[in-house]
């Protein structure tokens, strides 16, 4: 079965977690991510922005420094989604004859913003699958090949119907990003990604 899958925020983070691991300096330099080369170029559907703030107060990505010292500064990393920037840090940027960008560490508070509250969102996807849970480490980092098990509910009119489980969820990251129909409002401010739910328009679905 085809049909679009929404993921609720939580989830979009684990999303959006992949997207960082492909463009950060170890991936790229071991030449281990199904991202090379992708400076410059459109990877997201186009309505998709995301930023690095690093000086959000209270926020837990927050740091003036990362681990080598480096200064942070806020920045673009995907606009229009085209990607702006890796994550390097020192030695990742000399092996890449780059300039670190401050991300020995890891990311630092990364802002997607979105247009639709959950119900909109459901209502934008018609019938589909809303992914609430995933299971497993399914994720490909060299291809980008995705394939996770799944809980949550299957949606039908944009009202959930009831609840499913021990299903697979397939499809490839790049095809993925390039498939965001919408990104929610609903931000789950936590973490270190502040992302709301996120509408895939299509993906591969078995099980019960």
């Amino acid at each position: 079965l085809e049909c679009p899958v929404l993921f609720d925020a939580p989830e979009a983070a684990d999303l959006l977690g992949a997207f960082v691991h492909a463009v950060s300096g170890g991936s790229l330099y071991r030449k281990s991510s199904f991202l090379l080369d992708s400076l410059g170029t459109p990877i997201f559907a186009s309505h998709v922005n995301v930023r690095e703030e690093p000086h959000l107060r209270r926020a837990r990505g927050s740091a003036p420094f990362d681990s080598d010292g480096v200064k942070t500064e806020p920045r673009d990393v995907v606009t229009d989604g085209v990607v702006r920037g890796y994550f390097l840090g020192s030695y990742s940027a000399r092996k890449l004859g780059m300039q670190s960008t401050g991300n020995a560490g890891g990311a630092h508070n990364l802002v997607v913003p979105g247009t639709l509250d959950l119900p909109a969102l459901l209502r934008r996807m018609g019938k589909g699958l809303f992914v609430t849970e995933q299971l497993g480490q399914g994720v490909n980092a060299v291809t980008g090949d995705f394939s996770r098990g799944a809980a949550g509910f299957w949606v039908e009119d944009g009202e959930i119907a009831y609840p499913v489980e021990e299903i697979t969820i397939a499809g490839n990251l790049k095809q993925m990003f390039r498939d965001i129909v919408a990104l929610g409002t609903d931000i789950d401010r936590r973490g270190s990604r502040h992302i709301g739910s996120i509408l895939v328009a299509q993906m591969t679905i078995a099980g019960s």
